[in-house]
């Protein structure tokens, strides 16, 4: 199991960006965390085995049909042994 932190910079807010990946990670079986952040990003924790893992990480530079993905960073991280994937919030 690895965990990943990725943050996507682009037009990625507003063309569904966190409900596809949700979808996208759902259908891979991974668990994690996406939201949006308020510099106009999106911030995305997964966690799951490499082979479930690199499907989606490829797709995160492609996303939805209507985004435009200009950057993608990834890091590596502690696992914090998610059980779903899911949606949160932009924090205040």
């Amino acid at each position: 199991m690895v965990h990943y932190n990725i943050t996507i910079k682009g037009k990625v807010q507003g063309v569904y960006f966190r409900a596809s990946a949700l979808k996208r990670a759902r259908d891979l079986s991974l668990a994690g965390t996406v939201k949006n952040e308020f510099d106009g990003s999106v911030f995305i924790e997964v966690e799951g085995n490499k082979n479930q893992i690199e499907p989606f990480l490829k797709w995160c530079y492609v996303g939805p049909t209507l985004s435009k993905v200009t950057e993608v960073k990834i890091t590596q991280s502690s696992l914090k042994n998610y059980k779903e994937f899911k949606i949160l919030e932009t924090e205040n």
